[in-house]
């Protein structure tokens, strides 16, 4: 298992953290959102999902990872 925390701009509210979370965990990796932070530490096993893929679906969200 792999772990990693990335800044992801414009998250603003509840919404936004489910929005994040549910993506991550589509692909099988678990999200935890810090709002205050404006961050997300994923759990994930890079043997089955990509950090790039990731960053995609958080950013097809509608939202900029950014670290």
């Amino acid at each position: 298992m792999s772990n990693i925390i990335l800044k992801v701009e414009g998250m603003s509210c509840n919404h936004c953290v489910q929005s994040v979370e549910k993506a991550v965990k589509e692909l099988g990796a678990e999200g935890k959102v810090n709002l205050a932070n404006k961050e997300v530490d994923i759990q994930f096993d890079e043997t089955h999902v990509s950090l790039a893929a990731i960053k995609e679906a958080i950013e097809e969200q509608g939202y900029d990872v950014v670290g």
